[in-house]
């Protein structure tokens, strides 16, 4: 946990320090992938919480979904169809299906510990 702080610490300093703009054409594509990033995140957290964490599932799971989401934004673009709407939906709902279960599991840890 305490390299994991350390690493958004760094993260974040580097974000202030170095900030990176894109173009506004590339805008969906990679609010696709951030909301696939994201859900890996939550993932990640809820496997840790439940002691199933994994390394290599947690890096392939959150470069392959962000990958896969660009891919879909991205295909959908040139077919003229709105598939990035597949991804958003995937992606969103997982994102709050962990969030619940991140929260359901440290609220039962919480009312464990005060008994």
């Amino acid at each position: 946990m305490f390299f994991a702080s350390i690493g958004i610490l760094i993260g974040i300093a580097i974000g202030l320090i170095l900030p990176y703009t894109y173009n506004v054409q590339y805008s969906l594509y990679i609010s696709v992938a951030i909301l696939a990033c994201l859900d890996s995140v939550f993932g990640g957290i809820r496997a840790n919480l439940e002691n199933k964490f994994d390394l290599s599932i947690f890096m392939s799971g959150f470069f392959g979904n962000a990958i896969l989401a660009a891919f879909l934004a991205y295909i959908g673009d040139r077919l003229g169809v709105p598939l990035y709407y597949a991804a958003i939906f995937t992606f969103g709902g997982r994102l709050f299906e962990n969030f619940a279960s991140i929260r359901r599991i440290l609220f039962k840890r919480r009312f464990k510990n005060q008994e």
